[in-house]
């Protein structure tokens, strides 16, 4: 092959490479979903390798001393790649046997705290669960600002939970002053998908002024209504921010026990994005 035609080859394939990057990221800035047309404004693909992107991700560690009020016996860690590394486009967060900071386990809880905080939107995040009795992953949404008080008078909304004793179970939850498991008064619903530690999924909500809604993949199986009766009910008109983490045991999660000889466990995220709703 002559050196020109070598580089008219090259050029091609290079020009063809943009186009590809470009066509598939233009697959993704603009959505519809049935209930309306949304625009991204935030986004984490994880094409790159090492440490969670320091400028969108934050390590959520202040619990680690009183055990979250859930009871959970791992410690998470802050910058730790044996808990939570970026490699081959997947972000892996990682709970293992460990004895640091007086926990049996290790693991991580990233946020975007600071980073990407948002007022409604559609929050879209590929993943695949972890399994093995005494896992408890978690996609959820906590207030930036805390401006009605402490939890759960501010709210919090769980996008994803699933706990290992029962496998193939999500639960999506809304968590006020008004209604929460501490009260038994919490309300939630419950999805059975029973490939969600098997293959990726993808988790969203969808957070409007009157409701927010959550789905796995196509299927919506909740909803929450604003009763407009005030923060008790409703604290979701105030900016929250995005958690992700691998917690092991606790109240619920260790409800029959943790199983040490499936350590260690990995979620996988693929992807993480946020959407903003386009006026029709």
């Amino acid at each position: 092959m002559t050196n020109k035609l070598l580089l008219i080859t090259l050029l091609a394939s290079f020009f063809i490479s943009c186009s590809n990057k470009g066509s598939k990221q233009s697959d993704y800035q603009t959505i519809t979903t049935p209930t309306g047309t949304w625009q991204l404004v935030w986004d984490e693909e994880f094409e790159y390798t090492g440490l969670p992107d320091s400028t969108k991700w934050g390590y959520d560690t202040e619990g680690n001393s009183w055990g979250w009020g859930n009871n959970e016996a791992q410690y998470y860690t802050a910058g730790d790649s044996t808990n939570a590394y970026v490699r081959d486009g997947l972000l892996t967060i990682t709970a293992r046997i460990d004895s640091t900071g007086g926990k049996r386990y290790t693991s991580a809880r990233l946020r975007t705290k600071g980073k990407g905080d948002w007022l409604y939107g559609r929050f879209e995040i590929r993943a695949k669960l972890p399994t093995g009795k005494g896992t408890w992953p978690a996609i959820w949404m906590l207030p930036t600002d805390w401006a009605y008080g402490g939890w759960p008078a501010s709210g919090e909304i769980d996008i994803m939970e699933n706990v290992g004793y029962d496998p193939d179970t999500i639960v999506g939850s809304a968590h006020t002053k008004s209604y929460n498991h501490v009260q038994q008064t919490e309300k939630n619903a419950k999805i059975h998908v029973p490939t969600c530690y098997a293959d990726f999924h993808l988790y969203a909500l969808e957070w409007e002024e009157n409701e927010y809604r959550v789905y796995v993949d196509d299927t919506h199986y909740f909803t929450f209504k604003n009763e407009d009766t005030g923060f008790a009910e409703w604290p979701f008109d105030k900016q929250f921010h995005l958690l992700l983490n691998l917690a092991i045991g606790g109240n619920w999660g260790g409800q029959r026990g943790i199983d040490d000889s499936l350590f260690p466990h990995r979620f996988l995220i693929d992807y993480v994005r946020v959407y903003q709703k386009i006026a029709p």
